[in-house]
Formats: structure tokens, sequence, C-alpha cells
């Protein structure tokens, strides 16, 4: 089974791209899609979707974005909760809202304090070429998906960026598929924001 998970499908720009990375495509979008619409079934397709891409990069060596993706499930289940039962601090529905001030500069210091840390330890205890452009998704996506979880719209601000490093990272380890699905998210995360805000 795992053989032919690996086999190439087809090939993109002289790169062999596998039927696996061709299904975890898929399913990512079409996870995104629900996050645009607040469709809670995006959650456990992010569970599947993130499963898919912790063995596609621990393949090609992408450690952290790899560890990333197992956070990722797990964190699925705590969101597809909040989604479904969540609360504000004063007892309401959970709502699409904005970070206050404060909220923002906490967003910014937990992103400034991640990504060396990140780095340092991928440098450190793994045999990445890129440490420190793996450490940037790897930890700027756990803010992400807090926000996300919360139902914060900066939460799409924060995907751009990750996105964005995602698409040079993917193109440089040869994963050009993955590079086309992370240049649609960055295109949808711009399209969730404005849906987002019309639902403020």
């Amino acid at each position: 089974m795992t053989e032919l998970l690996f086999a190439p499908a087809i090939t993109l720009w002289g790169s062999p791209t596998t039927w696996l990375e061709i299904a975890a495509v898929v399913i990512a979008l079409a996870m995104v899609g629900c996050n645009i619409r607040q469709i809670h079934w995006g959650w456990p397709l992010a569970i599947v979707s993130s499963l898919m891409y912790f063995a596609l990069f621990w393949r090609s060596k992408l450690y952290g974005d790899s560890v990333l993706q197992i956070f990722f499930a797990v964190v699925a289940f705590w969101g597809w909760f909040q989604w479904l039962r969540g609360r504000r601090a004063d007892g309401s529905p959970l709502q699409v809202s904005r970070l206050t001030q404060r909220g923002l500069a906490l967003t910014v210091a937990a992103c400034a304090l991640l990504w060396p840390a990140t780095g340092l330890f991928l440098k450190t205890y793994t045999d990445t070429d890129v440490p420190w452009w793996d450490a940037f998704p790897t930890a700027v996506s756990l803010v992400g998906q807090f926000l996300l979880g919360r139902k914060y719209i900066e939460n799409w601000a924060v995907w751009i960026a990750v996105n964005v490093v995602s698409v040079a990272l993917f193109a440089y380890k040869g994963l050009w598929l993955t590079v086309v699905l992370y240049a649609v998210f960055i295109a949808l995360s711009g399209v969730g924001w404005r849906a987002w805000k019309r639902a403020l």
C-alpha cells in the first residue's frame, strides 16, 4: 500500500508527483473551502489531509513541516469542538471577530519567539538543509491554527504569510503540485479574509 501511495502518478516540471500528494491536495482544497464558509466539516478534512502531508513531508526531509502536520491533526479535534461548542469569555457563541490590540501584540510576539526557537531546534537536531525556512511555516502556523480555531479574522493574514514562504520552500524541494496548492491557498486566504469580514 505504501509503495502505491508514493508511486509517481504524473511528472510536473521534471519532478514526479505521487498519488499521495494528489489526494492530499484535493482534500486540503476542500478543507479550506469549508473554512471560508465556516463549515465545521473542514476540521475532519484537516485531520486526513494533515496525516497525508506528514508522510509526504517526512519523505522530503521537511521535518518541521512534517511534525507540524501531526500538531494540525491533533489541534483539529480542538478546532472542531470550538466551532461546534465554543464560547467567548462573556459566554456568547463563537462568532467571527477581530483581535484586540493586546491580542495583536501577543500574536506578533508569539511568531517572533517561535520562529527562531523552532529553527534552532531543527538546525541542531535534524538533518534538514533548510532549518530556518522550514521553521517559519511550522512556527507561524501554530499561531494561525489557534486564531482559526477561535474564529479571529486575522488568521487569514497569518496564513498568507505562511503560504508565501511555503511556496518557495516546496519549490526548492520539487513538490510542484503542493507549490500550486499553496499558491492557490494564498488566493483563498484573501477570499476567506473578505468572506469573514462580511460576516463581522
